[in-house]
């Protein structure tokens, strides 16, 4: 596939139906993690404009900062801690619609408002997740799960 991305107008699902094939044909073929992982997030950002997209991986128990889009990000999060660290230990997507209100929530940035995390989980392990910030309240929802983890899905972590 051509490194371009058709970005998409219309409903929020429509985008993310134009957006996942997309995706899907520029991992395919390509078997490195960090290649696939940067474009996944790039792709995200540039389609919706979120504040921030990026990865953090599950290395000697914790989350380590992996690709991402966006401004400069906390570099290692505990078991537990914050909403990425949430969703690693309870191995579920977390849809924040007020980070403020989140208990124990890492304020990476004072700009982010709102969170999705969605765990990668592979052989019932996870192995690290998907974080989404926006500057708006209350902007994730179901269709975001819906489409976000299919995306995840999408990841081969063997590489």
């Amino acid at each position: 596939m051509a490194e371009d991305l058709q970005i998409a107008t219309g409903t929020k699902q429509e985008m993310y139906e134009i957006l996942l094939p997309q995706i899907k044909a520029l991992i395919d073929g390509e078997t490195d993690l960090v290649a696939n992982l940067a474009n996944i997030a790039a792709a995200l950002k540039e389609q919706f404009g979120w504040l921030w997209v990026g990865f953090y991986l599950v290395k000697n128990d914790e989350l380590v900062l992996g690709p991402f889009q966006g401004p400069v990000a906390c570099t290692r999060i505990k078991k537990g801690r914050g909403v990425c660290g949430s969703s690693w230990q309870q191995a579920q997507t977390l849809i924040v619609p007020d980070v403020a209100k989140f208990p124990g929530h890492i304020a990476c940035s004072s700009l982010s408002v709102s969170e999705i995390v969605l765990p990668i989980i592979r052989n019932n392990e996870v192995i690290g997740v998907l974080d989404v910030d926006s500057e708006k309240p209350d902007l994730f929802d179901e269709t975001d799960k819906k489409y976000l983890e299919q995306i995840v899905g999408y990841i081969d972590y063997s590489s």
